[in-house]
């Protein structure tokens, strides 16, 4: 494999011919001893590669910038970097881990509602000149300390404030305000940015809004003689190709009216989840088991009846892997580990939790399962997102390995659809995968 280092930090399994992912899982469950049976991760660095793909060929206009804060793992941040995207970061240890990646200034944006200090003079120092702001308070921040900087403003939409309870951004009313505020302060004001969340059901209306009020800012901005060149569309995509073409549906005309290309302006967005949620799966043991019994009458019959319900405690919970599930973010139903369903075979109501006996700690509230037992496995698709960087720290268990791969066919496919890697990955090194 080219621009693999000899000496990597990141050890990459390649694998060939017929191997799958589901092989891999299996293979390493097998590796677990009877005593450890610890939780793992696997990461299909293939999978990064797809949705790159993906991307560039849906919506090649509109140039991708990663929010760290959906999954900083070195090896994402590596792969990424590698294929060329700039980076959304949200704090000082962000913007430092996408700097020790070869990440270039110019293709970082500091991103935060409410800024520390340290944080913008470090944005300063290290020359990252992007920064995002939506209030006022912050615009008096940004001129003190790091006065040569170049601002995005971050407009609210009405889709974003009817998610949330907090209104993020200013609005359109406010605009010129902050512009003439700006002006005053000597700081340079470049563009604009807002973000249609992904639960947003009508895309058309809701981009139309957007891309309307942006342009309105633009107009504003140029009025007052700053150099408005920049638009983010921020993120909300779900990972989803059938999602993805929906988005560009829905402001492909918008942006040929209101930005076309002979403007010079550059559109760009935040595919957070769209790019690393696919690429991860979490293999999980069941270390305990309750079974609950309601008795019922049934009237019609005249006998009693029973409902079986199963709980199955699992060596991880919300206090680790399945953090996100304290932020109101549903967790799906797992597959089984080598379970082939037959169409006869008896499914029960079952609910998953964590090991800490604690009444938060429940992962998934309702599902249909077959009886399991306790060491089976079970497996969590689309785990991308759930803070990979910090299972060590929250886990239940002392270490929480992560491994990652790649197929052959996988990198074969990238290159043949010019996907070539921009720098040379310099921390990994592949090794060939045995059963």
């Amino acid at each position: 494999m080219k621009g693999f280092a000899d000496k990597p930090n990141y050890i990459i399994e390649l694998l060939d011919g017929s191997v799958t992912l589901e092989d891999v899982i299996d293979g390493h469950i097998c590796d677990q001893t009877v005593m450890e049976k610890s939780a793992f991760v696997v990461g299909d660095l293939g999978a990064l590669m797809q949705q790159h793909a993906c991307w560039q060929s849906v919506v090649p206009r509109v140039l991708p910038y990663y929010p760290v804060k959906c999954n900083s793992s070195p090896v994402v941040i590596e792969v990424l970097a590698s294929l060329g995207l700039g980076f959304v970061c949200a704090n000082k240890a962000e913007v430092g881990l996408v700097l020790e990646h070869g990440v270039p200034p110019e293709n970082i944006i500091l991103s935060s509602g409410f800024k520390q200090l340290a944080h913008i003079k470090y944005a300063a120092k290290n020359n990252i000149q992007h920064l995002v702001c939506e209030n006022e308070a912050e615009l008096s921040k940004i001129a003190r300390l790091h006065p040569s900087a170049k601002l995005l403003l971050q407009l609210t939409t009405e889709s974003q404030a009817a998610e949330n309870s907090m209104a993020f951004g200013f609005s359109l009313k406010n605009c010129r305000h902050l512009l003439e505020k700006a002006k005053d302060l000597g700081i340079d004001v470049v563009g604009a940015a807002f973000h249609i969340p992904s639960s947003c059901e009508d895309l058309q209306p809701a981009y139309t809004h957007a891309l309307s009020d942006a342009r309105c800012v633009f107009d504003m901005g140029l009025d007052l003689g700053f150099n408005m060149h920049i638009l983010d569309i921020g993120g909300g995509f779900t990972g989803s190709e059938f999602q993805l073409k929906q988005v560009e549906s829905a402001i492909n005309t918008l942006l040929d009216a209101y930005f076309p290309q002979l403007s010079g302006v550059q559109v760009l967005a935040q595919p957070g989840n769209f790019y690393v949620a696919s690429a991860f799966s979490l293999a999980v043991n069941i270390i305990g088991k309750k079974i609950k019994t309601q008795s019922w009458n049934c009237l019609s019959q005249g006998e009693k009846k029973e409902d079986t319900e199963f709980l199955y405690y699992m060596n991880e919970g919300v206090y680790g892997p399945f953090s996100h599930k304290l932020l109101g973010h549903p967790i799906a139903a797992p597959s089984l580990h080598k379970h082939a369903f037959c169409a006869d075979e008896a499914v029960y109501p079952s609910s998953l939790w964590g090991p800490s006996l604690d009444q938060l700690d429940q992962v998934v509230e309702h599902c249909l399962l077959p009886e399991l037992s306790v060491a089976d496995w079970l497996i969590f698709s689309n785990m991308g997102t759930c803070g990979l960087e910090d299972l060590n720290c929250l886990s239940s268990s002392i270490d929480f390995p992560v491994y990652y791969i790649i197929s052959t066919s996988d990198w074969y496919k990238m290159e043949e659809a010019g996907v070539a890697l921009n720098n040379p990955v310099k921390n990994f090194s592949m090794l060939q995968y045995s059963a």
